[in-house]
């Protein structure tokens, strides 16, 4: 039920916003909900040969209906026959990509190889991880210079289809690091339905940093102010971008609790954005993490893009990209060495723990 309140609304309200395919904005859906009583007026004011043939709509859609919950059905059970025939071929890429199998070179790569007397040892497929999720146009946006370092040991990326409850889990395998002591970090979407997308909530690893090494957080230092008695810097710890704030999702407020509008779609747009990050990891790079890895699957997306733009259009558009990149590295920089005041750069706090 609506809260008598018209700036708050409870979370049953916010929920029935939170469809992925709902772009037009949470007024839009409670605008609908609202509506919903007066289509039930509709039949009621037909006449009874009209009414009569619009039942007999509906028990052709009953009927669509059933056809489609059976298409479905065999869907899932196809879509987990191949899941589980992908598996080896997934385990054969992990051998592959973190060295513990070894591919013989060609004669030719033979000669390369030897006429190249200043080529490392290298194991494996180095910063393969790291390089797909940057190539990718959701993930690289979530990608900071700080969380380099630290994905480089990132070995693997798998996904799960859950039931109970239903939706799915991504799990990131990594190796030991001097960040954190977790081997794996997991991130799971619980959906209320799955056809309608329809995001109850998620929830990710609470990661446990290594003192000093948090990539979520900064310390930021200011000295005080002239003539203060207090000589020591004010020390301030503030959140900051990291790709690891995945793992930190929105926290989907209580039931019976209240919220107001602003707050309830700044809600929706924080959970629509961090289900397309999920969705794009377990539906794009995956599957396909090489293709990510190389830069192939940059180049294909790039073909399903209408190209009806003249050349006017795309020298405005290149000309945006490159205000959008120096704003970009700005911004960057400014994570990596923002300065309060008078103050020192910004540091990593001695000890944090995602929550």
């Amino acid at each position: 039920m609506m809260s008598n309140d018209k700036d708050n609304f409870s979370l049953a309200d916010l929920t029935a916003a939170l469809k992925d395919e709902d772009r037009a904005g949470l007024m839009n859906a409670l605008k609908n909900k609202l509506a919903g009583h007066h289509r039930s007026d509709v039949l009621e004011n037909l006449i009874p040969q009209v009414r009569a043939r619009v039942d007999a709509l509906k028990d052709i859609q009953s009927q669509h209906d059933e056809l489609e919950a059976k298409f479905r059905e065999e869907r899932a059970v196809l879509e987990a026959k191949y899941e589980q025939l992908y598996q080896p071929l997934y385990a054969k890429r992990f051998e592959i990509v973190n060295g513990t199998t070894e591919i013989e070179l060609t004669p030719e790569d033979t000669k390369m190889d030897e006429g190249d007397d200043e080529t490392a040892e290298e194991k494996g497929v180095p910063s393969f991880w790291l390089t797909a999720l940057q190539n990718n146009d959701v993930t690289s946006e979530e990608v900071t210079e700080n969380d380099e370092e630290a994905l480089k040991y990132l070995q693997d990326i798998k996904w799960y289809k859950t039931e109970e409850p239903k939706g799915f889990k991504l799990e990131f395998l990594f190796d030991s690091n001097p960040f954190f002591k977790n081997n794996v970090l997991t991130k799971s979407y619980h959906v209320i339905d799955e056809d309608e997308l329809l995001l109850e909530k998620a929830i990710g690893t609470e990661i446990d940093w290594y003192p000093g090494k948090c990539l979520t957080q900064k310390i930021l230092k200011k000295k005080p102010k002239k003539g203060s008695t207090n000589t020591k810097p004010i020390t301030k710890i503030e959140d900051c971008e990291s790709f690891f704030n995945f793992f930190n999702p929105p926290e989907v407020p209580d039931e019976d609790e209240d919220i107001d509008e602003d707050r309830a779609e700044e809600l929706q747009n924080l959970m629509e954005q961090d289900y397309e990050i999920g969705s794009s990891i377990r539906d794009k790079i995956i599957p396909r993490a090489v293709s990510w890895f190389t830069g192939e699957a940059v180049e294909g997306e790039e073909f399903d893009i209408d190209d009806d733009d003249d050349d006017e259009d795309e020298e405005e558009d290149e000309d945006d990209e490159e205000e959008e990149d120096d704003s970009k590295a700005k911004k960057k920089k400014g994570d990596r060495s923002q300065i309060v005041g008078d103050g020192q750069q910004g540091e990593r706090p001695p000890d944090c723990k995602q929550q």
